[in-house]
Formats: C-alpha cells, structure tokens, sequence
C-alpha cells in the first residue's frame, strides 16, 4: 500500500490532489442534482479551494469562501440596480468589495473572494432570477463536501512527525551539552563560546513547537482521529520538558564561558575530567530520554533509569571535588553548572516511572 502511495506520488498522484477531484465532481453532482443548476460553477470551485491538508486548514478556507461569496453578492446585486455589467462597473463592482472588505480588516483570502465573487455574479447573475442566491447555496454545498471528504478519506495524521521532531530535538540537544566540553579544553590562544551550538539549538526548538502545532491543527475538527489527542498531549509535555532542558544548556554555556577567564579555576579544580564525565552522562539521560518518549518499552525504559542513575552519580562525584576550591565566584560558577545538570535529569527522570535515587541537588 505504502509502495503504491510512493509510486503514484512520484506521478504526481498525491493523496490531496484526489480529495481536490472527488471533492469538486460530487459537489458537482450534488449541486445539479438538489438545485437543478445547469452548470453549478460556485460548487465545484468552492470545493477545489476548501481542501487543503489539514482538516482545520479546511474548515478555515471554506469559511473564507463562504463569507467571500455572501459579500460579493451582496455588491453586485447592489450595482446591478444603477450598473449595466461592462468596464465601469466591473470597475466599481471590484473596487468598491475590496475596499469594504479591507475597511472591515477581513483576511486578504476573503478580500479576494469578495472581488472575485461579486464580478461573476455581476456578469452572470443579470441573465437568471435567483442566480445570486442559488451560488451562495452552490457554495455552502461545495464547502461542506470539501471538509468532509478531507475529514473521512484517509485524514492526516502528523504524530509520527512530531515523534520524529522529538528524537531530533532530544539528539541534538544531548550533543550540544556534549559539545560544551570543548570550553573546558580552553589553553589561552582560541576563545571557544559554544554560542553556534546553542544557536541551532534554539532554531531546533522553535522547529519542534512548529511541528506540534501542525500536528494540533491536523487533529482539530477531526472525528476520525479523537483517540489520537491523548497522545499529542503528552509529546507536547516531553517537548516542553525538553525546551526546559534546553535553557539549562544554555545556562552551561554561559557558566563555562565564564570559567575560561578564570585562572583560579584553573589552579584549583584539578579533575576537570570528572565535570566532562558529569555533563557527557547527563548529555546520554537526554538522548534516552527522548527514545523513550517515542518508544516508552521497558528495554527504553530500563536504559533511561540505568542514565539518570549513572548521571547522578558521576555529578555526585563532580559535587565533592568542589571542595577544592577557595575562591568563592568560582564555587559559585561550578556550582551553578552542576545545579543545571541536576535540573535537567530531574526533567527526564518524570518520564521514567521507576524510582531512582534523588538528584544530588535541585
């Protein structure tokens, strides 16, 4: 089935592009059948512009539509009186809608469907009594066979994408803590900041909220995909823990950043390799953490308890080598980073339904 669907789509036989067909010939039918028109454009249009990839996305341009259409007729029946249909009064009839409907600050969608509503009413609704009234009708019909066929025939489903964005997110979120190392191998001739890093950590962010807000609009207006919303729910939890963990990160860089002028630091803290162990294992709760999102089994889950137990311990560790130290901006800078590590396992640790011991300090 899915080779099919590849197949056809490289011919350019998308799924949409079928719902577009269907939905334009039955909305044809239906309108010459019901209403005895001859040749129901409205219905067929309004249909061809109504389905679009989400069902809310839909329900969104048929109500632009409709509202479009009423206004135009509205216009044109109106010029119609004083107005014969030649230049001027297509003139008229065009500029008069749109500039309504911009004064009323409608959606441009619906300022261009006043336009051209009200120029083919103009044209064609001088010739037939109860033409205007008939193409509101052929539009409503139209509209509606169009959201119901996007909702019924094989609806989007965007979940797997955001389970995608969230594995994506998660990778590269634990490779940028992991990354941030590089500022503690710092010898006095190349500063590294490790601000492009977090950079297109925060684009990554702002591309997962994207993908989940997709994924909501796909679901919204959709009776076929209900059960569905329980589980979006809680991939947008696991991505805003995740945006939590992110703004750690972020506090990290700052935090290293600062230590690489401090000389003090330097002299004094001389496991430096045991606050690398401490971030790269908080760095493996992230990446585990975000595969059990996706795939909560107990194999997921068992590697993430097994993570946050490592982590703890190895900033445990990171914790008493403080103890080195005497001045106290640089107990302060270290300990601010460790405290970010702890934040952020205790962020994976609520996914994981077993009991760990507790973060060495929040």
């Amino acid at each position: 089935m899915n080779r099919a669907a590849e197949i056809l789509g490289k011919l350019g036989l998308t799924l949409q592009i079928f719902k577009t067909a269907l939905a334009a010939a039955l909305s044809w039918f239906i309108a010459a059948s019901l209403l005895q028109a001859e040749y129901p454009y409205f219905a067929a249009l309004a249909a061809i512009l109504t389905v679009q990839v989400t069902v809310a996305d839909s329900v969104e341009k048929a109500t632009q539509r409709i509202i479009g259409i009423v206004g135009g007729v509205m216009i044109s029946m109106l010029m119609g009186h004083w107005f014969q249909v030649g230049a001027i009064s297509i003139f008229f009839v065009i500029l008069i809608g749109m500039a309504i409907s911009k004064a009323l600050r409608m959606n441009p969608q619906i300022i261009s469907q006043v336009a051209i509503s009200s120029f083919l009413v103009l044209a064609f609704g001088n010739t037939e009594e109860g033409y205007a009234f008939a193409r509101i009708l052929e539009t409503v019909l139209g509209s509606g066979i169009a959201v119901l066929i996007n909702a019924l025939i094989v609806p989007q489903n965007a979940i797997p994408d955001v389970e995608r964005s969230v594995l994506s997110f998660s990778k590269l979120s634990a490779d940028t803590l992991k990354s941030l190392n590089a500022l503690l191998d710092y010898d006095g001739k190349r500063r590294k900041t490790g601000r492009s890093e977090v950079d297109a950590l925060i684009k990554e962010t702002n591309s997962c909220h994207q993908t989940l807000r997709l994924a909501e609009q796909s679901l919204k207006y959709n009776p076929l995909l209900t059960h569905k919303r329980t589980r979006l729910s809680r991939l947008a939890i696991s991505i805003s823990k995740l945006e939590h963990i992110t703004v750690q990160i972020r506090g990290i860089r700052r935090g290293l950043a600062d230590l690489q002028q401090d000389e003090s630091f330097k002299r004094e803290y001389t496991n430096i390799s045991q606050l690398k162990r401490a971030i790269e294992a908080t760095a493996e709760c992230i990446t585990a953490f975000g595969r059990t999102v996706v795939d909560s089994s107990e194999s997921n889950l068992a590697i993430l308890g097994t993570a946050i137990q490592e982590a703890q311990a190895e900033q445990a560790r990171a914790l008493k080598d403080l103890q080195q130290l005497s001045r106290l901006e640089t107990i302060r800078d270290v300990g601010g980073i460790l405290t970010d590590l702890s934040r952020m396992v205790a962020e994976t640790e609520r996914q994981n339904p077993g009991k760990t011991s507790p973060a060495p300090f929040s």
